[in-house]
């Protein structure tokens, strides 16, 4: 049900949002650019030999004992290799630098590598490619904050290039260097064959196996430890809840040094079967040993940095009544695979053992139902069938040819290690937190879209917004606030009444109001009061539109073609009165061929549209092929040039035959009294009936707006409120419309 517009002082809301640091922000490097400017080919740091097979057979003489990790994929290389001892820099036109180096290391399935020396000013970026386009980063400054290391996960292919690219304004303030490199000698991506180097009986946790375990499943990660191995390890929650990344693995994954070890998060194969590829590039960068305890095969750590919100992780609960379980999940990554999920309600018991890394106090698993360990699976957690974590994988003779005796460090075992960080506020269990879940929020209305009004309006002096409402609580909603207005005008408010189910929608559409200024101007809205209650959340209660608006006027389109180097360009359109209308630039660089649409809604008058180069070589042709061309609504051209100028290019143009359309005499409208000091009839024959009235002042700013009156041939405006003064009348009716002039007396 609609009800009566009416006006209102009208409050502005703002809102404001946050971001969550995070190892590698996107982008796009120079050397993977179709259209990047020229760089030097980077010298290639080549690594000698590997002799896999015998890798391998010591692997597996090791395995057979039932060690069960850390699953060793590579060998590592000791380097030398650096920002200034090695690789190519090359510095662009603009002043920026670029340092590139490949590394080869013949026959490998995967490299990776660790930064000894990481110090990345802001603004500056690091990263790491492959011939086939896959890449990491950029690691910024920000990748690894507090630190000056960072291991760098797994790329598949035998040659990787590292790029690093630093800001004009940071020249210099850079440093990079390599000191171990890792030269992948097993499948890890199943780059030569079919993906899944573990055995067939594993199961992928997105089968309906997982299904019960789909937060738990969220919480494991995939380690790379000491450069050449893996080990599987779990988020955990502590009893403040406050995302603090502690992390639970084995004890015998420990090497001299964990600051380099990288995280990798959410490695699951998106189908059941065929197992196919997950993201690569979810990972977090080192970490600090808080405690470990042989006796529990435990170790206990912290991650340099939160993961981030879009990694959408899960900090697991635990129990550490050391009750014995009726029924067990274990979620790991065995051998180094994607990663999967294994199930058993076998008798459980109690168990102190030693399987090659000395006796450890033990959950034993007699049997796995379904799915298996093996190694690479060392440290994944034990969860109960209550999803609480109850231990993490020692090791074991399970596989999938006979899948028996597996063996968990015990989580009670370990907890008097563990309760200075997690806290013993919270009894024996805790459950889980999810950083990305919200507590419930009963009323919660928000504004999610403004449409119904184009970004230019010419000729048009008024707006009919309709918007999208939604639920965000939880309760029916039947009643929100909604209050509007364009900026420097008046306030309105509408009261929407219905019935919106939580997470639902519903376009709403406003009553007109006049737009009651000409130029860039905007339009905010906001919502209040769901069923007569305070919003709980306010930061999205309101939504503001931008859109610029002349009457009379026309719509003049500027497209500007750019060259690869942006960031000299500049440009003003200006009118006969030297007053800016519009401004661009600089943009970008390496985005030849981009182009930048301007539309501007102008009058009658004469324009001057300016453009600038700061470099003096135009946007053609040595750079790439940049021009520019204004047109107006029929496609005419009032001005262009190809881009080839020095330091700057001036057009002028004029437009003669702006107007507001009137009616071609079909209609007869008649007003009185005229001069008047309150009512103003209006009388109209001839056409189909008045739609709407409006009222502008001398300023052209819309002062009265009304709809389409009760007789459509006659209406009454009352001008009570006005000053003493001319305005103008526009009758917009069905033969097109009219205007007269009024008087105000007092």
């Amino acid at each position: 049900m609609r009800t009566p517009l009416r006006f209102a002082a009208f409050a502005l809301l703002l809102w404001s949002a946050s971001t969550a640091a995070q190892i590698s922000f996107g982008g796009r490097p120079l050397g993977l650019m179709p259209q990047a400017p020229w760089l030097p080919e980077p010298p290639v740091a080549v690594m000698p030999t590997v002799d896999a097979d015998a890798l391998i057979a010591e692997d597996e003489a090791r395995y057979a004992l039932g060690v069960k990790g850390p699953y060793r994929f590579g060998f590592n290389h000791a380097t030398d290799l650096g920002t200034g001892n090695t690789g190519v820099w090359h510095t662009l036109r603009n002043g920026d630098r670029v340092w590139r180096l490949a590394i080869e290391c013949p026959g490998a399935f995967s490299i990776n590598f660790r930064f000894d020396e990481y110090v990345v000013p802001e603004g500056a970026r690091v990263f790491v490619y492959n011939a086939e386009g896959s890449k990491l980063g950029a690691f910024t400054a920000e990748s690894n904050p507090g630190h000056t290391t960072l291991g760098v996960s797994q790329l598949p292919g035998d040659r990787i290039v590292i790029e690093y690219h630093e800001t004009a304004s940071v020249a210099g303030q850079g440093r990079l260097h390599i000191d171990r490199v890792t030269h992948g000698y097993r499948d890890i991506f199943a780059y030569a064959k079919d993906l899944g180097s573990s055995g067939p009986c594993n199961i992928n946790v997105i089968c309906p196996e997982g299904d019960n375990w789909r937060d738990q499943i969220r919480s494991v990660a995939i380690i790379t430890t000491g450069g050449s191995g893996f080990c599987t390890g779990t988020l955990l929650n502590n009893c403040e809840q406050d995302s603090t990344p502690y992390f639970l693995t084995a004890n015998h994954c420990l090497g001299a040094d964990v600051a380099d070890w990288v995280f990798r998060f959410n490695w699951d194969s998106p189908v059941c079967d065929p197992t196919e590829n997950g993201p690569i590039d979810q990972t977090v960068s080192g970490c600090e040993l808080l405690v470990s305890n042989p006796g529990s095969d435990m170790a206990f750590l912290r991650l340099n940095s939160i993961p981030p919100a879009e990694y959408n992780v899960f900090w697991s609960g635990w129990d550490h009544s050391d009750l014995t379980p009726d029924s067990v999940a274990g979620i790991h990554h065995p051998a180094g695979d994607i990663k999967k999920i294994s199930l058993s309600a076998s008798p459980f018991q109690q168990t102190n053992i030693d399987v090659g890394n000395g006796p450890a106090d033990c959950w034993q698993v007699t049997v796995w139902d379904a799915g298996t360990t093996e190694p690479g699976s060392s440290g994944s957690g034990l969860w109960n069938q209550n999803k609480m974590l109850i231990g993490q994988l020692y090791g074991g003779q399970a596989d999938c040819s006979n899948s028996v005796n597996d063996y968990y460090g015990r989580f009670a075992t370990s907890w008097p290690f563990l309760e200075e960080w997690l806290g013993a506020t919270c009894g024996d269990t805790l459950g889980g937190w999810d950083l990305n879940v919200e507590p419930p929020i009963a009323f919660d209305a928000a504004v999610t879209s403004i449409g119904n009004i184009p970004e230019f309006l010419c000729g048009i002096d008024s707006i009919w917004p309709a918007i999208t409402l939604k639920n965000n609580g939880t309760e029916v909603l039947t009643a929100v606030t909604i209050t509007y207005g364009v900026l420097g005008g008046p306030s309105y408010i509408y009261d929407w009444t219905g019935s919106l189910q939580p997470d639902q929608t519903v376009n709403v559409s406003l009553p007109g109001i006049p737009i009651g200024s000409w130029g860039t101007t905007s339009i905010t809205v906001a919502c209040s009061a769901p069923n007569g209650n305070q919003d709980q959340v306010i930061t999205n209660d309101t939504w503001t539109w931008g859109f610029t608006a002349n009457n009379p006027s026309t719509a003049v389109t500027l497209l500007l073609t750019l060259d690869n180097f942006g960031s000299d360009v500049t440009w003003t359109l200006e009118n006969d009165s030297s007053v800016v209308l519009g401004e661009g630039g600089p943009y970008a660089d390496l985005q030849a061929g981009m182009v930048d649409t301007v539309t501007f809604c102008l009058t009658n008058g004469c324009y001057t549209f300016t453009i600038n180069d700061q470099f003096g070589d135009g946007i053609c042709c040595a750079e790439g092929d940049g021009g520019y061309v204004i047109l107006d609504v029929d496609s005419v051209v009032l001005a262009e040039s190809d881009g080839q100028y020095t330091f700057q290019n001036i057009d002028e143009f004029c437009l003669a035959a702006v107007g507001i359309a009137e009616n071609d005499g079909a209609a007869d409208l008649v007003i009185f009294p005229n001069p008047t000091n309150g009512l103003l009839n209006i009388r109209l024959t001839g056409a189909d009936g008045i739609l709407r009235t409006m009222v502008y002042d001398g300023l052209g700013r819309a002062v009265i707006m009304n709809g389409r009156p009760v007789d459509p041939s006659n209406a009454v405006l009352d001008l009570g409120g006005l000053g003493a003064g001319i305005y103008t009348l526009v009758v917009d009716h069905g033969a097109g419309r009219s205007v007269k002039r009024v008087v105000v007396q007092r």
